[in-house]
């Protein structure tokens, strides 16, 4: 599913140049749940950017569901990553003008596909996620763990191949945090790819591997409980 290879990524300014990923190799095999955690600065964010295509590396091969993504020009990129990828935002991204049905339906828009069909995947997701009798709600009218069920609906509307999930806990008290977590491995359970960044240890456990990036580099690959459980 998601093969990095010398992965490099290099910042670079007229005075300073900083290298956010140096030598970065990781395979994630289709169905995984993989967690990934490190002190900040060590890379995480950068590598979540490269592996949704929101940014370019410099250096080294990354291959996303079989394509090598650095042979994409822009308008293959935004599509590429618009059909194969749902983020899950630490900030929920929602656009606060827009109920929770509109909000799911943005990205299918952008895809292309009929009214019919976007109406039922938006009502199929949502029903997933425990907001079916939520959808004409706007944000603001919702609390933060629903908010996050929210934004985890849009990302799986789309059917995508895998998905990034960004501190999708981080801004919830441990009730809520545990119930996204429980959403998120029942999706798992149903075949999704995951890649989860967090800084809760008891969170990154939880999935089938645990990887660990300090100073730009796979530090550590070890597996999760759920292995360990399994």
């Amino acid at each position: 599913m998601l093969c990095m290879t010398n992965i490099s990524k290099v910042y670079r300014t007229d005075m300073v140049e900083t290298h956010a990923l140096r030598e970065f190799s990781l395979d994630v095999a289709e169905g995984e749940f993989v967690s990934v955690t490190g002190p900040s600065g060590s890379g995480k964010t950068t590598f979540l950017n490269i592996a949704g295509l929101l940014e370019e590396f410099s250096s080294g091969k990354y291959e996303l569901d079989g394509r090598d993504v650095s042979r994409l020009n822009d308008y293959e990129r935004s599509r590429f990553r618009n059909e194969k990828i749902g983020f899950i935002f630490q900030s929920f991204n929602l656009i606060p003008e827009l109920d929770i049905f509109d909000n799911v339906d943005v990205p299918l828009r952008y895809r292309g596909f009929g009214a019919a069909e976007r109406r039922k995947r938006i009502e199929r997701v949502l029903e997933l996620v425990g907001l079916g009798s939520r959808m004409r709600h706007l944000p603001s009218q919702l609390s933060g763990g629903q908010q996050q069920r929210a934004a985890i609906a849009r990302a799986l509307a789309g059917e995508p191949r895998f998905l990034l999930a960004d501190e999708p806990t981080g801004n919830l008290d441990s009730n809520m945090a545990e119930s996204i977590m429980q959403l998120l491995e029942e999706i798992h359970g149903e075949g999704a790819t995951i890649i989860m960044v967090t800084h809760e240890p008891s969170l990154a456990m939880r999935a089938e591997r645990n990887i660990q990036v300090r100073d730009g580099r796979v530090g550590m690959d070890a597996p999760g409980l759920m292995v360990a459980n399994g």
